[in-house]
């Protein structure tokens, strides 16, 4: 990954307007906010800007408009959010660009915050429109990116304004950054990389990216189902893709050529129905899995070789589950592997790298977010990073 300039680099900036984007894309219920995480996440950055002088104008985008404006995906829906966790009044601006914005820049004083319309309103976000970033562009004396979860679309508000005006990292994208650059851009060896999930369709790139990157594979979730049943391990009525088993030896023969072992469990939890607590679930040897038994979660034992294995690793990427975790009994092996990397992460032995929706909810049903180095809270581009994709948005900020 390239140098790419931070808030550090800065000058003075008292008076100067910072056109800022930030990941506002929020949950929403009967017209609230019912999770903040993404406006805390930019918060340091929106702060920091406004403490050194500077207007701040907030470029987000809310839902999927498709270049419409929908009043139910209004970002002036999420100005009480953000005052209430700035702790500062927020301005709202019902325009991206043009004298509206240039009007309320006037109105605004050094320090202020505002936020403008939801980009996808125009058309020409999603296209990169070079005239729609020339108009944003106008009324901003610098463009500062904290939005890692939108760094991998080429949209104007996340790569074209990076072009045209001195362009930074904000404190989130910057952590983020140098998050990942440890865990696989430079890291420390021997790494190991956890990949669970239901289908290995969703995540065929990163595993054929991986095994090339990493010293140990760790495959959970339906996925390891289609790998043993591409091994010949009879997989009863589990989910599994046996038109992929051709593709699943592939990638164990590139792993073996790379020098990467790949770890499959060998004990399974199974069960003859998908419920919480079923009163047929059972541990078993991955080749005494019945005919009318579906696997659903990973054995101790196999569980307890797995933490052995992190023993040994000074580096961890983990994205998804390694059972069907939502329920009991399902999320024991996420659970322990989870505490395990935690606990080696906390004695200093460990750098963990955790990212995708359903990991930060594993992590934080097997309560060790804190402990993990880092959990990135972005989905599609923690996964194309993970595939080894260049991330527009990233790229666009080197220096």
């Amino acid at each position: 990954m390239s140098a790419f300039k931070k808030l550090d680099d800065l000058g003075d900036v008292t008076g100067k307007v910072a056109l800022v984007r930030v990941d506002l894309n929020l949950p929403m219920q009967d017209g609230a906010v019912t999770d903040d995480t993404r406006v805390r996440a930019a918060a340091p950055t929106i702060l920091e800007l406004a403490g050194k002088g500077a207007k701040v104008l907030l470029l987000a985008h809310f839902g999927r408009p498709k270049g419409e404006r929908v009043s139910t995906q209004s970002l002036s829906m999420v100005v009480d959010c953000l005052q209430q966790v700035l702790g500062k009044e927020v301005m709202f601006v019902p325009e991206i660009a043009g004298p509206v914005v240039a009007q309320s820049i006037g109105i605004l004083r050094a320090g202020d915050i505002a936020v403008l319309e939801n980009t996808r309103f125009w058309k020409g976000e999603e296209k990169n429109d070079p005239e729609l970033v020339k108009a944003i562009a106008a009324n901003g004396d610098f463009y500062v990116n904290d939005a890692f979860s939108a760094a991998h679309r080429a949209h104007a508000s996340t790569e074209g304004l990076a072009h045209v005006l001195p362009a930074y990292a904000g404190r989130s994208m910057q952590s983020e950054l140098e998050a990942l650059e440890k865990a696989l851009g430079k890291p420390e060896r021997p790494v190991a990389a956890v990949v669970g999930g239901a289908k290995v369709s969703s995540k065929l790139d990163v595993l054929t990216h991986l095994v090339t990157q990493v010293d140990h594979l760790i495959i959970g979730g339906g996925m390891a189902n289609t790998f043993l049943a591409a091994r010949g391990v009879d997989v009863g009525k589990s989910l599994c893709e046996h038109d992929l088993a051709a593709t699943a030896e592939a990638i164990l023969d590139k792993a073996d050529a790379s020098g990467c072992t790949v770890h499959l469990p060998y004990d399974v939890v199974v069960s003859k129905e998908f419920a919480a607590n079923p009163p047929s679930v059972r541990t078993c040897n991955v080749h005494e899995v019945a005919a009318d038994e579906m696997i659903l979660d990973v054995g101790p034992q196999a569980v307890e070789a797995l933490g052995d294995v992190l023993k040994t690793c000074k580096t961890l990427v983990w994205n998804g589950p390694l059972g069907a975790f939502e329920m009991a009994p399902f999320d024991q092996a996420t659970v322990a592997l989870a505490r395990t990397a935690a606990a080696l992460t906390a004695e200093g032995s460990l750098v963990s790298v955790a990212g995708g929706g359903d990991t930060v909810a594993a992590l934080n049903h097997a309560g060790v977010s804190a402990d993990f180095s880092y959990i990135s809270t972005a989905g599609g581009a923690f996964l194309e990073w993970m595939e080894g994709k260049e991330l527009p948005g990233v790229k666009a900020l080197e220096a």
